[in-house]
């Protein structure tokens, strides 16, 4: 395995394939890796299943129509409640769906990553869950409780995006935001990770003096990450705490986008059209970037 594991997003997306099950890190509107999404729909690539928290890169991934089928916990961008792009194309039908409770998307994660076919939850119990899932099955805990329990199946991934604030050339990370979210299991649920960040170091000081006290440490391990990507404001429009917020203001106007006409194909001759650089040019720049305020929680 090579020592340095640097590409660009363009040589990322050359190693993705039509048709794969992509895990796509962060949490609705925070600590998406979009420099790499944003390359996914600058490409051909289609079909894919998508398995996400979702946020912004959702809705763009389906309103590009790359979107087969998408396994999430909810699409949300917080302030706006439900992402526009994706609400159209549910309404329209034009997706596969497999909806689950937050707890459940997790537990499939850890089973995947555990190399589990599945692990017991009570999550989903007692709900729809099973009727919108009839796939879904239950198992008899086989000690003297004999609870019945649901059975999540492992959410296998062929690929994982993620995006973290560090990360050296030999593919150790750092996130020195308040929290992790579930990355390091989309991680290890998948059969090789790809990772963009903010600062990209010859070789991260993997010690925890002079951490901030919540800073996640090399969360999940090297030899998962296949390629970095250096991509400074990479999580754009989305948050990268601690540093910069959501871009509330591009949001609207994205969302906005999906009550016009040919309003995405609007929205991507303005912004995706050009290079990862010209985009970050469009939106204003780093100065932009670094000047907006992290949401108060």
């Amino acid at each position: 395995m090579a020592l340095n594991k640097q590409l660009s997003a363009s040589e990322v997306v050359a190693q993705l394939r039509d048709g794969m099950t992509i895990g796509i890190g962060g949490w609705g509107p925070r600590r998406k890796p979009m420099a790499l999404v944003r390359e996914i729909l600058r490409s051909p690539l289609k079909d894919l299943t998508v398995v996400a928290y979702g946020g912004p890169e959702v809705g763009m991934l389906c309103a590009a129509g790359k979107v087969k089928k998408l396994i999430f916990g909810f699409v949300s961008l917080d302030a706006i409640p439900l992402e526009p792009f994706f609400r159209r194309a549910r309404e329209a039908g034009t997706l596969a769906i497999n909806e689950l409770d937050e707890g459940m998307l997790q537990w499939g994660l850890r089973a995947a990553a555990m190399r589990l076919p599945f692990l017991p939850t009570r999550v989903g119990l007692a709900s729809d869950v099973h009727t919108r899932n009839p796939h879904f099955k239950t198992v008899q805990s086989p000690y003297a409780d004999g609870e019945t329990l649901l059975a999540m199946p492992a959410l296998e991934l062929d690929v994982a995006l993620l995006h973290v604030d560090q990360c050296d050339r030999l593919g150790n990370t750092r996130i020195l935001g308040p929290d992790p979210y579930f990355d390091e299991l989309f991680a290890r649920a998948a059969k090789r990770s790809f990772v963009s960040c903010e600062e990209l170091h010859e070789r991260l000081d993997l010690g925890v003096t002079g951490q901030p006290a919540n800073a996640q440490i090399s969360p999940f391990e090297r030899y998962l990450v296949a390629g970095v990507v250096h991509a400074p404001g990479g999580a754009h429009p989305t948050s990268c705490s601690p540093h910069y917020g959501w871009d509330l203001k591009h949001l609207k106007k994205y969302c906005a986008s999906a009550e016009q006409e040919n309003g995405w194909e609007a929205y991507a001759d303005e912004f995706l059209a050009g290079s990862e650089s010209e985009y970050l040019e469009r939106i204003g720049g780093a100065a932009h970037i670094g000047d907006l305020p992290l949401a108060v929680i």
